[in-house]
């Protein structure tokens, strides 16, 4: 009988060569094969490596398989990667010198960078001896097999969309100085225009870097935080204008230029973008409190606290706090931020103050007093980041919530109060209440509405920010309960086919021309505009973990399970159901991906959530429930009057 179809890939310069066995071969030839071909891939590696050194300018790369999980076999398709050039340059320990910063920040990352790129290279041979050895080891496993004539996958390959996803989610690694520093957003090999693409998010990396906690890959997400840091302090400006100091960029790209006096040799530098190249050209708020909350989960996660408490890592903390604690015209402890400043990247009328931010804002706030070491002169900085705490749940918890009692109380509201005992603070009209609400509105449970400005309030709900609400401990126990209650009673509208609506509902006709300026891209049930989006997952998950009631996330990652891998991983869904594949969605998108993997990984282990998760502050507690007993207006003090 003939052995099962082995598809192999030649790794030398030579094109691809498919082998299969026909009635002339047997599993013996191609063992034969496969002894002399991996033999000769591994005498090839080490002669590439010996010539290796920190100031090298050329470093080969083995790609992993990458193998496509088929129903009742394996694809013909499957392939090893083919040898990927990497051109380098690495600066040497020894030279003690090192990319000057102007807030300090700079040298103490640059050493630090150059011991890790030295070791790198001094470990690339038993880099290659492993993935050659592992390499051999899945072959051997293919054989026994094929041998055996099945047409079934071997146990170690891609049977389940846990290994499809891990499999993807390592091919989307980009590597700076021959070390791994992130993954770029998508993949896509049918899509042509990449755009930014193929650029490393700070939003979007999240996801893979926790994934990557989960599994003890810890290097990647060191070198990562690493790399945006010294990004960090950057020169940045648009038309002549610079914004604050301590901005990190929205993504960067990892890119090789001739060297100077050399064109047959390249360089590697990051190029990063603060928002000036961006659609719309805003600036990136969310990614600074991102960084904050991963630097923390790192720590959590990996035991290393090694690397908050560096003076570079400090020296980033600090800058990212004051950049959000700075003083305004604001009367809020809300942050400020235009429309597009965070995940939601296109106008969709967010501007103000977005529960997505303060969400983010409160969590990053959180874990920096957590991380940050005393220092001389950061009692100024200590106070104003306690008292905005303080001031931001307070607020948050007061005045974004809404249940039925609370749109009925708005619905008698007054308005036109000229008082410091007023009731209708904001001057919000009852007609803004939307017979939508009324409808929708459950019986038992509520939200955080989207966003609250004068005579303004959003009632969009805004999943992120609700999750996130909830993991950060912004919103209290009650109302964190009552969001799952409203997830669930809602569960039809909210997850449907596939988890989870970005928003919800969508702006249609005159309000959507009139709040989008008719954007194509996100037309009713499209992209941000109610779309479904899978990454949310994760965030689900870990606020379902930590209410523990983990059986909604569980639900929510059954109903992505059966679609998610057949349509090839989509960074969106359209309509109101989720039943269309986004109209312009990427596919193979690394967030999906990776918020699917997180998603599983910790619903097998609960536990894992708290390096991202923080329990209501006592502190926090008594003082929100001292503003809700008392009067939440401070006291004036007596008059001043300058003669």
């Amino acid at each position: 009988m003939a052995t099962s179809e082995v598809v192999l890939q030649v790794l030398s310069g030579a094109a691809p060569r498919l082998l299969s066995s026909d009635l002339g071969s047997s599993s013996s030839d191609l063992a034969l094969y496969s002894k002399c071909h991996f033999k000769s891939v591994k005498k090839k590696g080490s002669r590439y490596f010996k010539s290796l050194k920190c100031s090298s300018m050329i470093r080969y790369h083995i790609g992993s398989y990458n193998y496509r999980r088929l129903v009742g076999g394996f694809d013909r398709n499957a392939a090893i990667n083919r040898l990927r050039l990497l051109g380098f340059k690495c600066q040497q320990a020894d030279h003690g010198s090192g990319v000057g910063m102007d807030e300090g920040n700079g040298a103490p990352f640059v050493d630090n960078a150059n011991e890790s790129n030295l070791s790198g290279s001094m470990n690339s041979q038993k880099k290659l001896e492993f993935e050659d050895s592992e390499l051999l080891k899945r072959e051997k496993e293919m054989l026994a097999s094929a041998g055996t004539g099945t047409t079934t996958f071997y146990k170690s390959g891609i049977d389940s969309i846990e290994d499809e996803a891990w499999s993807l989610l390592r091919d989307s690694m980009v590597y700076y100085c021959g070390s791994p520093i992130g993954t770029i957003a998508a993949n896509d090999p049918t899509d042509s225009g990449v755009l930014n693409y193929d650029q490393v998010f700070i939003r979007d990396f999240i996801p893979s870097g926790i994934a990557l906690l989960l599994k003890g890959e810890y290097d990647i997400v060191k070198n990562f935080i690493l790399h945006t840091l010294q990004l960090q302090s950057w020169e940045k400006t648009m038309d002549c204008h610079s914004p604050g100091q301590g901005l990190m960029p929205a993504s960067f790209k990892v890119r090789s230029t001739p060297l100077d006096g050399d064109d047959s040799a390249t360089v590697e530098v990051l190029d990063p973008d603060f928002g000036e190249a961006a659609i719309g050209r805003v600036a990136p708020v969310d990614s600074g409190l991102w960084w904050i909350i991963l630097l923390r989960a790192y720590g959590k996660c990996s035991g290393d606290l090694s690397l908050q408490d560096r003076i570079d890592v400090q020296t980033g903390i600090r800058m990212i706090l004051r950049l959000c604690l700075a003083d305004g015209f604001d009367m809020f402890p809300t942050l400020l931020v235009t429309d597009g400043s965070c995940m939601i990247d296109r106008r969709m009328g967010i501007h103000g103050h977005p529960l997505e931010i303060q969400s983010l804002f409160f969590s990053a706030l959180l874990s920096a007093r957590e991380m940050l070491t005393p220092e001389d002169g950061s009692d100024d900085l200590t106070r104003a980041l306690n008292n905005r705490l303080i001031a931001l749940s307070f607020h948050i918890r007061e005045y974004y919530w809404i249940d039925l009692v609370k749109i009925n109380e708005i619905y008698r509201y007054k308005t036109e109060e000229y008082s410091f005992d007023a009731v209708n603070k904001f001057n919000i009209y009852p007609d803004q209440i939307s017979p939508w609400l009324v409808e929708w509105m459950p019986h038992k449970g509520g939200y955080l509405i989207g966003n609250l400005q004068p005579a303004h309030m959003d009632f969009r709900f805004f999943s992120l920010g609700n999750f996130w609400a909830i993991v950060s401990g912004l919103a209290t126990t009650s109302q964190s309960h009552a969001i799952l209650e409203l997830i669930e009673a809602k569960w039809a509208d909210l997850v449907a086919e596939m988890p989870f609506k970005i928003c919800y509902p969508a702006l249609e006709g005159r309000e959507w021309q009139i709040i989008t300026g008719c954007d194509p891209k996100n037309t009713p049930w499209s992209y941000h505009n109610a779309g479904s989006w899978p990454t949310l997952l994760w965030q689900l998950t870990v606020a379902c973990i930590k209410m523990n009631r983990p059986e909604i996330a569980a639900k929510a990652v059954a109903v992505a399970e059966k679609r998610i891998s057949s349509d090839k991983w989509p960074e969106y869904y359209d309509t109101k159901k989720a039943r269309f594949i986004g109209k312009q969605a990427r596919l193979f998108q690394t967030w999906s991906i990776a918020g699917f993997l997180v998603a599983k990984l910790l619903l097998a282990d609960p536990n894992a959530a708290k390096m991202l998760t923080t329990e209501e502050d006592s502190e926090l507690v008594d003082a929100f429930s001292s503003l809700v007993c008392g009067n939440p207006r401070r006291k004036r003090g007596p008059k001043t009057y300058i003669v």
